[in-house]
């Protein structure tokens, strides 16, 4: 399975880049699903039809190939996959000893149709006919929150209702000093199920399958911007497999007048923006130039995804090198070790390392993720850290009251 997820700032054309690139996968004979997360849902108005929670299909007129498109309507998925999760959270919550509004307002978890949106993604993903699931995500900031869900939630689970609890029939009602034995084996029932859910959302987006594409205008701001989500998403161990500049001004070429040297001006200043790029990373960077007229309907779509990919795979994941790789050795006291994490870091970026027991805590602009170190480097100390535009280099030295054990 090949699931590719378009997002970028807002307005700059993520969701016709997601829906070109789709109808580009089918035109040729690719089994594609385009799918939109967006709350603003502009999906069905780029492809020029009404659509619904269920896929349906999008011919691509003067051929057989069709594509489906969904969006994913997440106010209905509250009111029925979460309503019983909730009560199970409640009845926990209560059980521990929270008064009962306390309670109800614990379990209004911020971000929940983000979480619902992700899981009906990967439903769809893994029940459909599809060999490529296209998603349109919402601007960056929300798709940054979308992406860390599965794995924060699930941390919290896990703290909170261990999984060696869950698995205990009747465990939990004698913690809660409950004879309703039955009702907590349900909760218990519920909250794997929920486990499982985020477990599942977590493999798919570690997947190797699994890229985000982020879209771009050739604009200082912009492109600031796009760093800093580059970094963002190395944090949490998400690919990125390319850039795509859109709404680059054509070249006038020889021509002249006010309007020529106006666009002249404009496009070379693009172009400086776009070499900031090509320099600060080795990602593949398309370029879309700026049209006369709005592509809307699958026709006008396959048109700009053949003018975006030409000759290239539309759905090439290059392959990265891992995101966390140790290298050194030795076995006495004298060893050396270093952690080499893939973190692409912007010239202004704001970097914090801490130590917290067997895991590293690295906080990059106010973004913080907890890395579990290998076992070989959990009986470590840490001796020095080195940050360049490539990544972070931890070096390690055997603790000895912990490296003989």
């Amino acid at each position: 399975m090949r699931i590719l997820l378009f997002t970028g700032k807002g307005g700059v054309g993520k969701t016709t880049l997601a829906a070109a690139t789709a109808a580009r996968v089918a035109g040729h004979g690719g089994k594609v699903l385009v799918v939109s997360t967006d709350p603003a849902h502009s999906l069905g108005d780029a492809l020029d039809v009404e659509l619904a929670a269920l896929p349906r299909e999008v011919r691509l007129d003067g051929s057989r190939a069709v594509l489906h498109a969904a969006e994913v309507q997440t106010r209905g998925l509250v009111d029925g996959a979460w309503r019983e999760l909730r009560e199970h959270l409640r009845t926990m919550l209560q059980g521990a000893g929270v008064d009962e509004v306390d309670a109800e307002e614990l379990t209004v978890l911020p971000g929940v149709e983000d979480l619902l949106a992700l899981s009906e993604v990967h439903r769809l993903a893994v029940s459909g006919p599809w060999d490529t699931v296209i998603v349109d995500c919402g601007p960056t900031a929300e798709t940054l929150r979308l992406l860390a869900l599965p794995e924060s939630l699930a941390g919290y689970l896990e703290r909170l209702f261990p999984a060696h609890r869950r698995a205990v029939r009747g465990l939990l009602a004698g913690i809660a000093g409950s004879e309703q034995v039955e009702r907590w084996d349900s909760v218990a029932d519920g909250l794997g199920r929920l486990a499982e859910r985020l477990a599942a959302l977590k493999d798919m987006l570690g997947d190797a399958g699994t890229s985000v594409r982020l879209v771009l205008t050739p604009e200082t701001v912009v492109a600031a911007e796009t760093r800093r989500t580059l970094t963002a998403l190395a944090l949490q161990q998400i690919r990125v497999d390319g850039l795509v500049a859109n709404r680059v001004v054509p070249h006038p070429g020889s021509a002249r007048g006010a309007a020529a040297g106006w666009l002249r001006t404009r496009r070379h200043e693009q172009e400086k923006v776009l070499d900031t790029l090509r320099t600060a990373t080795d990602l593949p960077l398309r370029v879309v130039e700026h049209r006369a007229a709005e592509p809307v309907g699958a026709d006008e779509l396959l048109a700009l995804g053949d003018e975006l990919y030409a000759d290239a795979d539309p759905l090439e994941n290059p392959s990265n090198q891992p995101s966390m790789q140790v290298t050194g050795g030795g076995r006495t006291l004298d060893a050396e070790y270093s952690l080499r994490i893939a973190l692409p870091l912007h010239p202004a970026a704001e970097l914090d390392l801490a130590r917290i027991g067997d895991e590293l805590a690295i906080t990059v602009d106010g973004r913080r993720r907890l890395i579990a170190l290998p076992a070989v480097l959990q009986r470590c100390a840490v001796e020095s850290a080195v940050a360049g535009d490539d990544g972070l280099t931890v070096r390690f030295r055997p603790d000895p009251e912990l490296w003989m054990r």
